[in-house]
């Protein structure tokens, strides 16, 4: 199995960028396809974005689609997530997850393995 590690996250304002990521060991990195969730207080867990093992195809939700940017280095076992343009609605714990298929998607049971998670909070 792979174990999953977040970093990145802090107190940013409004309209400013962080870059998520999220560090993996274990089993090789390239055999999972890798997605980010985030979980607000009170709110559901809800799909970020994803990106598969094999042609790197990418997904987003809608409302992260043109700020948010999901990429992956095989070579250092890591994924990562660029935010920019952040948003107070953007608060929430940020998730990292991997799965063993090869394929996009947005719900949370497909993955296998999950991080811990890292806070990331926008003022406004």
């Amino acid at each position: 199995q792979v174990q999953l590690v977040e970093s990145g996250g802090g107190l940013v304002q409004a309209g400013g960028s962080l870059r998520l990521s999220c560090a993996a060991s274990g089993r090789t990195f390239s055999r999972y396809t890798m997605g980010w969730f985030r979980q607000a207080p009170g709110k559901e867990r809800e799909f970020v974005a994803t990106i598969t093992k094999s042609d790197w195809t990418t997904s987003y939700t809608d409302s992260v689609k043109g700020r948010f940017t999901i990429s992956r280095d095989n070579a250092n076992n890591t994924v990562y997530l660029r935010m920019n343009s952040l948003k107070p609605e953007d608060t929430a714990v940020y998730y990292c997850a991997a799965a063993d298929e090869d394929f996009l998607s947005r719900v949370a049971s497909f993955y296998d393995y999950w991080g811990q998670g890292t806070q990331v909070t926008v003022s406004s």
